[in-house]
């Protein structure tokens, strides 16, 4: 797999190195789950803190989302 340069943003959260996108994603899922980012009820949405928030642009999104909203984040 190609790999991508995250943005500023998502670097804070994935680090600044080039990663394939689907180990972008797997590192901000393990980011989420360490800091228990998801909903209590509905583990599908995801409560963004301020570093996601910044890559999100809003306070909560839904798992499918979040994967769209990451890639604007990659070159």
């Amino acid at each position: 797999m190609k790999a991508l340069t995250p943005s500023a943003a998502l670097a804070a959260i994935v680090g600044a190195a080039p990663l394939p996108r689907t180990d972008v994603t797997k590192k901000v899922w393990e980011y989420i789950k360490k800091h228990k980012l998801q909903d209590e009820v509905q583990k599908r949405i995801i409560v963004a803190d301020a570093a996601l928030k910044e890559i999100f642009g809003k306070a909560k999104a839904d798992m499918f989302e979040m994967t769209k909203l990451i890639n604007s984040h990659l070159k």
